[in-house]
């Protein structure tokens, strides 16, 4: 299936948006009202055969990003307005020495140039796996323009990114959850920041403050989301009272300074039982309303949360008087089964591109650098250890298991 021109209408009070189940791609609609929400599956998208199954979906200007699930040689970048696909190989793999999960993360971005946008690919991997400072660490990004390459100088970090796969683009860069390192030079299992990369500038920015102190762990998580690919939002949760939390907008995302408000204000204690932690959100900014999606019992679901505007003060939360959205309502609505439980769903709002992917023309595609060739080999001895490390690890966790099976 690919949208069209009729595919891309929507009705009002509908919201649209491309979700990630089972390893494929849907086309979803929600409809908000005040009585009855609900939602609508308007087809399974395909873009490549049947088999092949994707771990994780990234939108940026109109296209996605699909990542395979037990391949990560090549990935896939779809107009599904158009119905084109461009297959993009990648120089090296670690699936063989690491398992089957696919240990890097991706990302698409654009370049801003005078008459158009030239779009680009990140992937990376940054990992201690065996507590040894700065395993591997290699980005590298690759030109569509050019079906080229490159290695980026990002060595020793002084900030490391969580949650890799959960990242948004905003304005053509994107931006993911990062953390410090501490005075003794290690990483908490808490983060206050965010990172930005810049795919004009090809280089990652300062780290910005989020609105809150955010923790990585089994009893607090946040989740990362975007309005319109215009705006950041945030929402951080507690296990220990997760029906109670704040969702946080940006007013202002600039280089070197962000500002955020409080968007919505949820009390939902005597509406629903909201269960920590939610995989995936996405708001309706107009409508004042939250779409929170995750897994329950075996079954994707969708909590849509209703906010009404209204004066907060002192009194009622304890903090300065702020205007925001209170929560109203909550109603839960199920998608389908979920086969596995351990793969969150992923949503993302979609936007028609008229962007036409495509290949360079023969006589456009660049010829690596001689800096970039002495990197590439470099990386690659790095790489070369990493997976004997992998490997060796490997065997001693089976030999425990064999051992302990014994006695």
């Amino acid at each position: 299936m690919h949208f069209g021109k009729t595919s891309a209408t929507t009705q009002e009070g509908e919201s649209r948006m491309i979700l990630i189940m089972n390893f494929n791609l849907y086309l979803v609609s929600v409809f908000v009202n005040d009585a009855d929400p609900s939602t609508e599956h308007k087809g399974k998208l395909t873009c490549l055969n049947e088999q092949v199954k994707i771990s994780f979906v990234f939108h940026c200007d109109g296209l996605l990003l699909c990542i395979l699930k037990d391949d990560d040689t090549k990935v896939v970048v779809w107009n599904p307005y158009w119905g084109q696909t461009m297959w993009i190989y990648t120089r090296y793999s670690l699936m063989d020495a690491c398992g089957p999960f696919d240990r890097f993360s991706y990302t698409l971005g654009y370049e801003k140039k005078k008459s158009r946008r030239s779009y680009k690919l990140l992937r990376f991997i940054d990992t201690n796996l065996f507590n040894f400072e700065n395993d591997l660490v290699w980005y590298e990004i690759y030109d569509f323009d050019f079906d080229l390459w490159k290695t980026l100088d990002v060595v020793t970090p002084y900030w490391r990114i969580h949650c890799g796969q959960h990242s948004v683009s905003v304005k053509g860069n994107t931006y993911w959850f990062a953390t410090k390192k501490n005075s003794r030079g290690e990483w908490d299992c808490w983060f206050d920041h965010l990172i930005c990369f810049d795919f004009t500038r090809e280089k990652f920015g300062r780290l910005l403050p989020l609105p809150c102190p955010c923790y990585d762990d089994e009893d607090h998580c946040v989740t990362l989301s975007c309005v319109r690919e215009e705006k950041l939002m945030v929402l951080p949760q507690n296990r220990d009272n997760p029906n109670m939390f704040v969702i946080w907008i940006s007013t202002m995302i600039k280089a070197k300074k962000i500002l955020w408000s409080k968007f919505l204000r949820v009390n939902a204690g005597s509406h629903a039982d909201i269960t920590l932690p939610y995989g995936s959100f996405f708001i309706d900014e107009v409508k004042n309303v939250a779409m929170l999606f995750d897994i329950r019992l075996n079954r994707y679901t969708v909590d849509i949360i209703n906010g009404e505007a209204r004066q907060v003060d002192l009194e009622e939360f304890m903090e300065e008087s702020w205007l925001t959205h209170v929560c109203s309502y909550v109603r839960r609505v199920d998608l389908e089964e979920a086969i596995e439980e351990r793969w969150w769903p992923r949503v993302c709002s979609y936007v028609p591109s008229l962007v036409e992917i495509k290949k360079p023309k023969g006589g456009q595609r660049k010829e690596q650098s001689i800096l970039e060739k002495h990197r590439y080999v470099q990386k690659l001895l790095r790489l070369s250890v990493f997976k004997w490390r992998c490997l060796r690890h490997a065997a001693a966790l089976r030999e425990e298991k064999r051992l302990s099976e014994w006695y």
